[in-house]
């Protein structure tokens, strides 16, 4: 892994990061008052939908940091290309 590529996959993580915290701040301030109201029923409008909307969009961008990464993709490469070899030798 080059320097420009662990760069930007810093940045990725850092930003990541930096979203998920702002919706662990967000999640408790639109829970807490929920709770402090006794108001513990599903609101569309009251900042449920935009939680679960945010909440989304961080899983996609989770699965695609950490499962679907550049390496992921490499090592589905080598195998294609181990593959063809085989069929091309045979």
């Amino acid at each position: 892994m080059n320097y420009n590529t662990a760069y930007n996959r810093v940045q990725q993580l850092k930003k990541f990061y930096k979203n998920l915290m702002w919706f662990g701040i967000i999640s408790l301030i639109i829970l807490g008052d929920d709770w402090f109201n006794d108001e513990l029923r599903y609101q569309i409008f009251g900042g449920h939908l935009f939680l679960g909307i945010w909440a989304l969009i961080l899983i996609m961008k989770a699965t695609s940091l950490f499962i679907f990464n550049g390496e992921w993709e490499k090592e589905i490469i080598e195998k294609e290309v181990g593959k063809n070899k085989k069929t091309i030798d045979l």
